[in-house]
């Protein structure tokens, strides 16, 4: 059997993986979420006692998943330990103990990039500095230039410290395997109308909860790969971005009561970490508990100066009760039998959570930080009862218009579960501020009280830090384990005679030529080039050649690199170099006849390249690799396509690329893929290379640059976005809740190093990620919770930075204000992530009837537990009036639908693009927006600068709303379809298209002229506003009501029988009998 492509609970590789067990046997200790229970039972028979040595040992400390002995001397390495010498704060609330014998070997990176010395932060400054204000880098193109406020600092007023977030359970115990699980257990027992389905990744009960990772159990999920993959032995990297974020308790510090929520240990699992800097005795202050006054402010005297509402936040704002329009109009039953127009008139916003006016005025933006629930339960037995999953959903790099960027020597966090300070922690005086996620009372740092903006003193309240929910900090040497490395990009190109065929190559290349001045990075950018079919070609680009010079390898079983110094070379040193490659490349392999494929070696080579630096690789590849590591067979039944059985293959057929992902992220490497393929490429198992190295993957089908030339316009604008959008490197996030609150399931592409910490070899501004979480303990005395999530990154310019979201939602007791505060579009977009999940680690038709049941869920418990009304029919709350439509869009899209003929491949990237795209991309797909553009009108027009956008209504998507009197616009996410009905307006065809009547417009039309027409100028203003909520450009189809291709447009109206068993009306219908 396969490995299941999101397992990170994989026993060693000498082992073959074993079958999963229907019913995997209880286990003694802490479980994995989901059926990855055998990795688990391996770990703990073989590694039992090693792991309560190490956990004797190496308390807080996870070694490498590369198996790597801690007796065995480390081999080279690119990190730097920082010194064990550093010197405590000088304002530290803690007594200094003696350092730890460090059992490592320090790190050192090697003397061919960094030179031999190790990394030494700053000497502290010795004097207050006056501020200063300096430009920042703009974040985007066009972007304007914000200031950037530059702090004083106090002497040595360094807050970086070894403290771990405190939100992970240790409990122990057995989580019982439902047959018939729904995606989210509710730990009760299902309707008798379930269909049963194989244990997925249900939640367990909430004491028993072990992280997981796209839906695979946590207890192995630190450990990856133990065994190196074929590129030769994986070098472990030291856990110490762990202590650099502020990841673990300090040996020395006392258990508390606010330290319950704390992780046990991981044994022998992730990565080493470094020996603290120095320890922390026991804290000056410890008010830990929330008690009945959230925030504590008996025990203390307030300080006399007021200071803002938000900061003294009652209780009173848990709950919805005193609102009563808001809960009217979200409560409001709706039948879903009766009422039939239920689509807003504009695309659905994110609801606003019931907070106060302060509190809404500083809130995260919903595009950065969402969560399913804007109304938190009291309890895990109210969300149970709520039939709805708890989860956020993350865009955090995402490009901003506005973002304050702080550089400061003094980063206030918490001292216990180190969160940054933000807008909602309480000051309690003026010296004193108690955290939001645990509670705990921290002193406030002497620079902190000086306030750069206003120029005053004594007001901490009004810094940037704590007027804003989205920070950037430019980060201290505190926060590096090395020099900040350069932008590094490798670019690994298919010249076999497929991919001459294709014709990608030369658009390739003119579009790198044309974005060379582009590319994010400073004047130590690095580039290389790795070309290859049965052999690996490189290039040497040194400064000083009259031309380059090609380097072929042809021994593939056994890669090395030719020359370790002129192969990534410097951009404006050896830009001439470069731009000559680029212009001969093309023609080089024209005339090739090779049809075999390397590019497991390739990859090797290209991993082998980047190591001494890491950085990102992009690899074009255009058909299955067919020699060398990592070859393989085609697995596709063209006559499976349409079946509605089940779907064979959706996981890797190798772990080899995985393995190869997992070494890449230990040496800050990312892998991008674009696949430009005309025949099956088994993304199921290319794709592994960039999952697990927090890489994109961008997918063709059918390319071919003359055949298809919709295609080659959508490569050509997804390349120019993707090399001259921002980067980060050497990446790692984590993200703390409050306490009681706890995360046990990520999606996403990256690699877990810990229990909450995300291993990001590279970050881009495209790329989202969800968690599901878990309710704990009870949130009785808390009337807020917070989520936080920091991105620790090295920018393409070599700066240090840290990006902080902070998210505040109330807390509620009633039944009624969690559904008043359900996101229907995040549920979704959270659905699908784990419906994704089941179809691979248990069957596509398991992961339909999740669904199909999250729906009944829903119903009967609104049903049962709200509703009062004793009518018959389907009753809803309005917040979630939309649920069962978008249910059905999901099982009807390529990743899910069954009965259609579907690629294998194709249905592998939309299963892709679910796990990774932000929302709003996601629902356009999944949900895709439907206007009539004859009919516009300026009656409720957007007026930019000097331009009107009107803003036609959204309608159902059924094909009754489409008549063939009108002009209709379908915007799919990706593609924009407008369609023209053979009766349309001959004005509209005349002023929008350009030709005179319906009959002239062609079979083929990409693009709207610009014509001079005012008709023409709406339609196109309206179109490029669109365009402009989204990175990558959408291609344009117009298509006549008669043409071949219309069913590509009418797949999308699912509220017909389109794409699956059931219309919409036919799915009520199928969800009544379930409900009965």
């Amino acid at each position: 059997m396969h490995p299941p492509t999101g397992c990170y609970g994989a026993p060693p590789q000498q082992q073959s993986y074993p079958t999963i067990p229907a019913h995997p046997a209880p286990v003694p200790s802490k479980a994995p979420i989901t059926n990855s229970a055998h990795s688990a039972n391996y770990y703990r028979s073989n590694h039992h006692q090693q792991q309560q040595q190490q956990h004797l040992s190496q308390h807080h400390v996870a070694p490498s998943p590369y198996s790597a002995s801690p007796s065995s001397a480390p081999p080279s390495q690119t990190y730097a330990t920082l010194p064990s010498s550093a010197p405590p704060p000088s304002n530290a609330h803690y007594s200094q103990q003696p350092l730890q014998q460090q059992h490592h070997p320090p790190y050192a990176p090697p003397g061919s990039y960094y030179g031999p010395q190790s990394y030494h932060a700053p000497p502290a400054q010795q004097s207050q500095q006056q501020p200063s204000l300096v430009p920042a880098p703009a974040v985007g193109p066009g972007a304007p230039v914000y200031p950037i406020v530059s702090y004083p600092s106090a002497p040595g007023s360094s807050q970086f410290g070894t403290l771990s977030s405190s939100q992970s359970a240790a409990a122990h115990g057995v989580m019982p395997t439902q047959m018939g699980a729904p995606l989210h257990q509710y730990g009760t027992t299902r309707p008798a109308s379930t269909a049963a389905v194989q244990p997925g990744y249900g939640v367990a009960p909430p004491s028993h909860l072990a992280p997981t990772v796209n839906g695979q159990g946590g207890t192995g999920m630190c450990g990856g790969d133990t065994s190196s993959s074929s590129t030769g032995s994986a070098s472990p990297v030291p856990n110490s971005y762990d202590n650099l974020e502020g990841g673990s308790y300090p040996d020395s510090m006392p258990p508390s009561n606010h330290m319950t929520n704390q992780a046990a240990p991981y044994g022998n699992y992730g990565y080493p970490g470094m020996p603290p800097a120095y320890h922390q005795g026991p804290a000056a202050v410890t008010d830990s508990s929330p008690s009945h006054d959230p925030y504590g402010q008996s025990s203390y005297q307030q300080y006399s100066q007021p200071f803002p509402n938000m900061s003294q936040l009652s209780a009173a704002l848990g709950g919805l009760s005193g609102v009563p329009e808001l809960e009217v109009a979200a409560l409001r039953p709706v039948n879903l039998l009766q009422e039939r127009d239920l689509l807003p008139h504009r695309p659905l916003e994110a609801p606003e959570p019931n907070l106060s006016p302060d509190l809404k005025k500083v809130n995260c933006c919903p595009q950065s930080f969402r969560c399913t629930l804007t109304s938190i339960p009291q309890t895990q037995a109210l969300l149970t009862k709520a039939r709805l999953p708890l989860g956020l959903l993350l865009h955090p790099f995402r490009d901003l218009q506005q973002l304050p960027v702080i550089t400061s020597n003094t980063i206030v966090r918490c001292r216990s579960c180190r969160t940054y300070i933000n807008p909602f922690v309480t000051f309690l005086d003026q010296r004193r501020w108690k955290c939001n996620l645990c509670y705990r009372v921290n002193d406030v740092p002497d620079e902190f009280m000086y306030n750069p903006v206003t120029r005053s003193y004594g007001e901490p309240h009004k810094r940037p830090e704590v007027q804003n929910a989205t920070v950037e900090f430019i980060a201290s040497s505190d926060y590096m384990l090395r020099p900040p490395q350069p932008a590094a990009y490798l670019f690994v190109l298919d010249v076999s005679h497929n991919a001459v065929e294709a014709g990608y190559l030369k658009y390739f290349c003119e579009s790198l030529m044309d974005n060379l001045d582009k590319l994010p990075g400073d004047t130590r950018t690095r580039v290389g080039f790795l070309t290859f079919d049965n052999t690996i070609h490189f290039y040497n680009l040194q400064e000083g050649l009259s031309q380059p010079q090609m380097l072929v390898v042809s021994d593939i079983d056994d890669i090395f690199i030719p020359s370790h110094d002129s192969l990534m070379v410097n951009l404006k040193e050896s830009k001439e170099l470069v731009k000559d490659l680029l212009t001969s490349l093309p023609g080089m392999f024209s005339e090739s006849k090779e049809t075999h494929s390397a590019l497991g070696p390739a990859l090797q080579a290209a991993f082998k390249l980047m190591t001494p630096t890491g950085g990102r690789v992009t690899v074009f590849q255009t058909q299955l690799p067919t020699i060398g590591a990592g070859s393989l067979q085609s697995r596709e039944d063209p006559n499976q396509r349409s079946s509605t059985k089940g779907v064979q293959h959706l996981g890797p057929a190798t772990d080899f690329y995985k393995k190869l992902a997992l070494d890449c992220s230990g040496q800050q490497i990312g892998v991008d893929l674009f696949l430009l393929s005309s025949q099956y490429t088994d993304l199921a198992s290319l794709s592994c290379i960039s999952k697990y190295s927090a890489g994109s993957i961008f997918y063709y089908p059918s390319f071919h640059c003359t055949q298809n030339p919709t295609q080659l316009e959508k490569f050509q604008k997804d390349l120019e976005r993707y090399l001259t959008r921002k980067i980060g490197f050497e990446a790692v996030m984590r993200i703390r809740c409050t306490k009681g609150l706890s995360i046990h399931t990520f999606h996403g592409n990256f690699f877990v190093r810990s229990t909450d910490l995300l291993s990001l070899a590279n970050v881009n501004p495209d790329s989202a990620f969800a968690v599901q979480m878990s309710i704990d303990d009870s949130l009785a005395d808390s009337s807020l919770a917070c989520f936080q999530a920091a991105l620790l990154y090295t920018s393409s310019k070599g700066k240090r930075r840290i990006r902080v979201h902070t998210l505040c939602l109330p807390v509620v007791n009633q039944l009624s204000d969690v559904y008043a505060g359900a996101d229907v579009q995040a549920i979704t977009c959270l659905l699908a992530d784990m419906a994704i999940d089941r179809s691979i680690t248990s069957s596509l038709s398991d992961a339909r009837d999740a669904l199909t049941n999250a729906v009944v869920d829903l119903m009967s418990a609104y049903k049962n537990n709200v509703c009062n009304l004793q009518q018959s029919g389907l009753v809803v709350a309005a917040s979630m009036r939309l649920f069962p439509v978008y249910i059905l869009s999901l099982l009807k899209q390529k990743a899910l639908r069954t009965g259609t003929s579907t690629r294998l491949d194709e249905r592998v990237f939309a299963m892709c693009e679910f796990k990774t795209q932000p929302l709003q991309q996601l629902m356009r797909m999944v949900h895709p927006d439907l206007y009539r553009l004859d009919d516009m009108s300026d009656q409720g027009a957007l007026h930019l600068n000097d331009t009107v956008v009107p803003q036609p209504h959204l309608l159902h998507l059924s094909a009754d709303r489409v008549t063939r009197d009108g002009a209709f616009l379908l915007d799919c996410g990706n593609v924009f379809y407008l369609w023209i009905g053979k009766s349309c307006d001959h004005l509209f065809i005349q002023d929008v298209l350009g030709f005179p009547d319906y009959a002239s417009i062609p079979a083929t039309m990409t693009h709207i002229p610009e014509l001079e027409t005012l008709l023409s100028e709406r339609v196109r203003a309206f179109l490029d506003w669109l365009q402009d909520k989204r990175a990558f450009s959408s291609t344009l189809t117009v298509m006549k009501d008669n043409s071949s291709a219309k069913a590509s447009f009418f797949q999308y109206l699912v509220e017909d029988r389109s794409e699956g068993p059931f219309s919409y009306n036919e799915f009520l219908q199928h969800i009544q009998q379930q409900m009965s």
